[in-house]
């Protein structure tokens, strides 16, 4: 996205700049957690525990100090912000008067929120405030977003990120970064259901040069192959679309398999993101992207005004 962690060299990896080794020894037999990532089941387990609070007819503060905590903890337990301790999901569940089967299931739930995120191992170059967003992408339904400066992460070319990561990370973190970089897009081959994406780019993007002239036409290149799969769908949106009609700038909304979780709303900025949760929020960035593919040029357009710029590399 802007300038992180999703398309742009600052991030996809984070901000760090020490060249620290990779982890080792953590969620591969040398750690007790449980493996896979936490956020679907922090987010299953906040959702269910709202509304066992919200029937028992208490607020926030009464639960919180049922387990000796803030309001704020307990809203962050059911934003699934969070992991939480099973012995105080317990405590929650008595005070709801949860029965047995449902504390049997929710207390499981709650025993996955500790897991390790996918990215874990590679903890030390991501950005804290990216780490939501990294998650829900690998778990997501479906990824709708919108990118003004640069090519999304998810359809950027090794070559493209490794000029875009060179311009803000040290060299000896640049390798890794795009290998964290191509890592993410494995959700657009994942089987058996892969991530549906579609993408809104403003052209100034694709005009914006990145690397050198080889580099670019790979880009393009690649973006029109990406187009011929049907889990992708590529819009190109005119010049000053971002001001006129994407106040916020990029933005990336993913949608969960799972029913009943909430959309995710990311916008991420120069060094944090924005993850809007009320539900007039998400309805009216849902519009502004429904906007802005209303206002692109059709899909199928796509390969064609694509072909045209790759004869001006």
């Amino acid at each position: 996205m802007s300038s992180g962690t999703t398309s742009s060299g600052t991030t996809s990896s984070g901000t760090t700049r020490t060249g620290r080794p990779r982890p080792t020894g953590t969620g591969r037999g040398g750690d007790a957690r449980p493996h896979g990532d936490p956020l679907v089941p922090r987010m299953l387990l906040g959702r269910r525990l709202r509304e066992l609070r919200e029937r028992a007819g208490l607020s926030r503060r009464d639960a919180g100090q049922t387990v000796h905590g803030s309001e704020s903890k307990i809203a962050r337990l059911e934003q699934g912000r969070v992991g939480s301790r099973p012995r105080e999901v317990a405590r929650l569940l008595a005070r709801y008067g949860a029965d047995g089967d449902e504390r049997t299931t929710l207390l499981a739930l709650a025993e996955q929120t500790t897991a390790r995120a996918w990215w874990h191992e590679d903890g030390d170059i991501v950005a804290s405030w990216v780490r939501p967003y990294l998650s829900a992408e690998q778990a997501a339904k479906l990824v709708r977003t919108f990118e003004a400066q640069f090519v999304p992460g998810l359809l950027q070319t090794e070559e493209y990120a490794r000029a875009l990561i060179r311009r803000v990370s040290a060299e000896d973190e640049v390798e890794r970064r795009v290998e964290f970089r191509m890592r993410r897009q494995r959700v657009l081959r994942r089987r058996p259901r892969p991530v549906n994406l579609w993408v809104v780019l403003d052209e100034q993007a694709l005009w914006r040069p990145i690397g050198d002239a080889a580099t670019m036409r790979g880009q393009l290149r690649h973006i029109i192959e990406m187009c011929r799969r049907p889990n992708v769908t590529v819009q190109i949106a005119p010049f000053g679309i971002c001001g006129r009609v994407a106040g916020d700038g990029p933005l990336t909304l993913v949608r969960f398999p799972q029913q009943g979780l909430p959309d995710m709303v990311y916008i991420e900025r120069a060094d944090r993101a924005d993850y809007p949760v009320r539900r007039a929020e998400i309805e009216r960035h849902w519009h502004v992207f429904n906007t802005l593919v209303t206002e692109a040029a059709p899909p199928e357009r796509t390969p064609r005004l694509l072909a045209g710029m790759l004869a001006t590399f």
